[in-house]
């Protein structure tokens, strides 16, 4: 009589091995995804710049500063902030967006702030918190850097990221502000020649005074994700008109009989027929965010309900 050999695995234990391998992949994958996209990493702790407290009535002193202001409107001797709000079209045509015309005496006024004060990635705030922690005048939101690993992030004249992918946006110390290559021009070379900001989305909407008329295909990340932005979506941007006058506009979206939203085509026009002889695009969507003097301006995604982001721009009075 021959010996039976002895079956280790029967079906039922090769389901089970088989259904945990699976499990062990989607658990392994799942965290990879939570770790990209959202579980915190701090990478640097960044003191607030926070140094005056601003009045917000309809004239008086912020701080040392005299200024007077209203709902739409701030000037000191520093500091001139205009807001319009603008409708154009009907029905489900219609668009809805915020231009703040925005002249200074010294691009020191020009700030960013991260979220929480704290450089990494996944660590969000809204816009208009940031924006009250470091007592803004005005805000806008981003580029969103936290959302991905690449980029050359330059803020208020400190290097926290260095690794060029796309065309950037850089302000300088004397007002200007210019896109450029982050491929071809060096960080290095930038803080040599007074750069305090860099903001890595795009793309360039005008650039030496020419609109980019080739927007219908444009790609920011191949992040997960990430979708086409090139149909009509709120926006965020910003432009320059000259040497420390600057516009900031925020369209809103997503909301049918109020707005549409803008095509990058027409965000680029928009620029063009408000003045500005440079222009950069920003995250947009449900980050578009404009704050004046305490308040949200806009409709953020269409339910005025902010979404938290990693970083915005500024305006304040500074000593």
């Amino acid at each position: 009589m021959g010996i039976r050999k002895k079956r280790w695995l029967t079906p039922r234990k090769k389901w089970l091995i088989i259904v945990l391998v699976i499990l062990v992949v989607i658990g392994s994958v799942l965290y990879g995804l939570a770790n990209r996209y959202l579980i915190r990493h701090v990478e640097a702790v960044v003191p607030s710049t926070t140094n005056t407290e601003l009045s917000s009535s309809s004239s008086g002193t912020a701080g040392t500063v005299q200024a007077k202001s209203d709902d739409w409107d701030y000037e000191s001797g520093n500091i001139k902030i205009h807001i319009d709000q603008v409708q154009k079209g009907s029905g489900s045509d219609q668009i809805t967006y915020y231009v703040a015309d925005v002249q200074l005496k010294d691009a020191g006024s020009l700030l960013s702030a991260f979220a929480d004060n704290s450089f990494g990635r996944n660590i969000t705030e809204n816009t208009s918190e940031i924006a009250s922690a470091n007592n803004a005048l005005f805000a806008i939101n981003g580029d969103y850097y936290g959302f991905r690993s690449d980029g050359v992030i330059i803020r208020n004249g400190t290097l926290y990221r260095n690794e060029p992918a796309r065309t950037g946006l850089a302000l300088f110390s004397d007002g200007s502000m210019e896109s450029y290559d982050e491929t071809k021009v060096s960080a290095d070379a930038l803080l040599k020649r007074g750069v305090t900001q860099t903001l890595s989305f795009g793309p360039t909407l005008i650039q030496n005074g020419k609109v980019n008329t080739d927007l219908d295909h444009v790609e920011i990340d191949t992040n997960f994700g990430n979708r086409s932005i090139q149909d009509a979506n709120p926006r965020t941007g910003l432009g320059l008109i000259s040497k420390n006058h600057y516009v900031f506009v925020v369209v809103d979206g997503r909301k049918e009989g109020y707005s549409r939203g803008m095509t990058l085509n027409e965000f680029a026009q928009l620029f063009q027929e408000l003045g500005a002889t440079e222009a950069y695009n920003l995250d947009g969507g449900g980050s578009s965010t404009m704050y004046f003097m305490g308040r949200v301006v806009n409709n953020p995604q269409g339910r005025n309900r902010e979404r938290g982001v990693s970083d915005i721009l500024y305006i304040k009075e500074v000593n």
